[in-house]
């Protein structure tokens, strides 16, 4: 099969090469990939470069978002059925998704309803689980409340913008001020922009969702009410503001949160980003792209 792969970290020769089809463990399901998304910043992460012993795994390949198709199951997987729509979270520490084929963990999959494309359904795990984690698991959002979402105009911020809209909060969206457009778009109540010196201006809030970390984070942490939440993914702080509860997290896969952020899709209610759309011949070109580039192998 094609795929892309790296071998050496400190050159990051990303490079279109053949591999052999993967093996399907036991609970693992093989999916002949349609569309799939991925992180420039996961050419840093341990997981690319070495497997949970620490042992180097490479050539590896990159891309943890998938959507396609169940081409085999593995000894015991249940749940799922071959030809079956499917999209899903991989794992961080096994070939990822930047592939004509993957093996995942069947349970990291849910069912891809048949009105949703597969670009669209490439673009949701990371982003999506990551917002509805961050906000309802660890922020415990409410309706009435006052959330600000740092980096509105990418995709981790503006689904979560669209998220809290829809549970009934107050969403106020920060970024750079040529998102204030887009920011519109999603319908916060407020638009901030950070190049100036206008955050503290919007008041005291309940949530901070920070995708930024550093000055923006610690500046928000005494934005946020007595009791209230500040969840941050970058990496952890190095303090929490006093009477605020802090938060750090990895995203982790959830079928069942999968599912939900396919039936706001399906409502219309949530829109995932992408920018552009690339096949997987100029995947490696896609990792100096602007904005969020979708791989698109299949129909």
């Amino acid at each position: 099969m094609r795929a892309i792969t790296v071998r050496d970290q400190a050159a990051v020769d990303l490079t279109l090469t053949d591999l052999p089809y993967p093996h399907a463990a036991e609970n693992d399901v093989i999916v002949k990939v349609h569309a799939a998304g991925f992180t420039r910043g996961e050419l840093t992460w341990p997981g690319t470069w070495t497997d949970r012993a620490g042992r180097d795994r490479t050539p590896s390949v990159p891309g943890h978002e998938v959507s396609g198709v169940v081409a085999e199951l593995g000894y015991g997987t249940t749940g799922l059925a071959v030809g079956q729509r499917v999209f899903g979270l991989t794992d961080w520490t096994r070939n990822g998704t930047l592939a004509e084929f993957v093996a995942v963990e069947a349970r990291n999959l849910a069912p891809l309803p048949a009105d949703i494309d597969h670009v669209t359904a490439a673009a949701l795990p990371i982003s999506g689980l990551t917002a509805w984690q961050a906000l309802f698991d660890h922020a415990h959002l409410q309706a009435g409340q006052t959330v600000l979402v740092h980096g509105v105009g990418g995709a981790v911020g503006s689904v979560a913008a669209q998220l809290a809209r829809t549970a009934g909060a107050r969403v106020i969206g920060a970024g750079r001020k040529t998102d204030r457009a887009f920011a519109d778009e999603l319908g916060v109540d407020e638009f901030v922009a950070l190049e100036g010196g206008d955050l503290e201006n919007v008041g005291m809030v309940d949530v901070v969702m920070d995708v930024i970390g550093g000055e923006i984070r610690y500046r928000s942490g005494h934005m946020i009410r007595p009791g209230g939440t500040l969840v941050t993914i970058p990496d952890p702080p190095r303090q929490s503001p006093p009477g605020v509860r802090t938060v750090f997290f990895v995203v982790e896969p959830n079928r069942a949160q999968l599912v939900e952020l396919a039936a706001r899709v399906r409502a219309g209610t949530l829109k995932p980003l992408i920018a552009k759309v690339r096949p997987l011949s100029e995947a490696v070109e896609a990792f100096a792209d602007r904005g969020r580039t979708i791989i698109q192998l299949k129909p």
